[in-house]
């Protein structure tokens, strides 16, 4: 980053809040309900249509834009600083973030720490400091333009109230299961949206710091601020599998990850002395499979790309590093992608593009590149390199270049 505003990339904008968390919003699902309820009302579908066949801005905006979620805040002082989710827009093709929110919504007092958007696109929950509180979309069209909007839920989560500050909040894949967890250690597992309940763990840690489900969402991993790593078995609510840490070991965050194979495999953070790594585990016989250090400062955000091939880390430094899953190895970094601690990686549900979030208000969004194509392109070379030399060799040898 620069020293200015104009040196900073379109890909970084700063809106006026620390952000605690962030998430990709699953707009395309939204937007093609919003057209689908709209040529339901519709007859035959004449009022979206246009005469030369084309479709609606909705479904326009569909195909082109993308959107992120950001929320944090003050707090509940008198900083000034206000407490709000904003949702930006990102357009790949510019890889640009818009300069201005699409869309503010404040919170009042209350901050919003830890946020989960449903994959369905019903809407996303927050965390708040004794609550969760449900947030719906909301899209609002003209004639040329929609623009995505969020607005407070009449829907009250009753067996979310009053049940203090939750520092991880999750759906799985499907959007079926939901799971937070406590700073108090309390674990709570409901079906959505019945609200169900599925597990209550009470003591599941002094401190709930993580949680994740599978992609199958046959199974919950956990970690707190003391004992194991564990595994849920989410039908039966039980532990089957506590995952150990070694020596001087802390674990920070904790993910699955499926391959493009379906091999399945768990990823946790450890921080120890020398710095930052990455240990896998066996999702089978739950054995730790390899750990590798991957930055010398201490882990402060974690995510796996939805394909499995990609690993990303954030620093206390700012710093952000995309790790290739298959040999362990740093693929890019971003150094000072954030002048604050970074509080969230989430990548996008196509792989293609990891957004970052900070304490110094900022978000970043960073596209991924392709490394097949650019490991084809640096093989073709090494190959013209090759065949130039032996022509040349061959040239020579036969009199045709005598003065090399």
């Amino acid at each position: 980053m620069g020293k200015g505003k104009d040196s900073d990339p379109p890909c970084l904008q700063k809106y006026g809040v620390p952000f605690y968390t962030a998430s990709w919003v699953p707009s395309k699902k939204i937007l093609a309900q919003k057209l689908k309820q709209k040529q339901e009302l519709s007859k035959e579908g004449e009022e979206i249509a246009t005469a030369d066949g084309s479709t609606s801005p909705l479904d326009t905006t569909t195909a082109n834009r993308s959107y992120l979620a950001f929320a944090g805040g003050g707090g509940e002082g008198r900083s000034g600083i206000p407490n709000a989710i904003i949702l930006a827009e990102f357009d790949l093709a510019s890889n640009s973030l818009s300069e201005q929110p699409v869309a503010k919504l404040g919170t009042e007092a209350d901050l919003p720490y830890r946020m989960a958007v449903h994959p369905g696109g019903e809407g996303l929950i927050c965390s708040l400091p004794k609550s969760c509180r449900w947030f719906e979309w909301d899209v609002q069209e003209n004639e040329e333009t929609c623009k995505l909007d969020l607005i407070s839920s009449e829907k009250v989560l009753t067996q979310l109230e009053d049940i203090g500050q939750q520092l991880a909040v999750t759906f799985n894949s499907e959007g079926s299961v939901l799971a937070v967890g406590g700073e108090d250690g309390y674990l709570r597992v409901f079906k959505w949206p019945s609200m169900e309940v599925i597990l209550e763990k009470a003591d599941a840690y002094s401190s709930v710091k993580d949680l994740d489900f599978s992609s199958d969402g046959k199974f919950l991993v956990s970690l707190g601020n003391s004992g194991p790593c564990r595994v849920w078995d989410v039908t039966s609510s039980t532990v089957i599998a506590s995952l150990p840490k070694e020596s001087d070991e802390v674990f920070g965050f904790c993910r699955f990850s499926q391959t493009s194979d379906n091999n399945q495999f768990l990823y946790t953070t450890a921080v120890r002395d020398r710095g930052g790594s990455v240990v896998s585990w066996n999702t089978s016989s739950w054995n730790r499979v390899g750990s590798r250090q991957i930055v010398r400062d201490p882990i402060c955000a974690f995510d796996v790309s939805a394909d499995g091939r990609l690993l990303a880390v954030g620093t206390v430094q700012g710093d952000v590093f995309i790790i290739n899953s298959l040999n362990m190895k740093v693929q890019t970094v971003v150094r000072k992608a954030h002048l604050g601690l970074v509080t969230r990686l989430t990548f996008s549900e196509d792989s293609r593009a990891l957004a970052s979030a900070s304490m110094d208000s900022s978000a970043r969004v960073t596209v991924i590149g392709d490394q097949k194509r650019e490991s084809g392109g640096s093989m073709w070379i090494i190959i013209f390199i090759v065949l130039f030399a032996i022509l040349v060799y061959f040239l020579k040898t036969n009199g045709a270049l005598p003065y090399l």
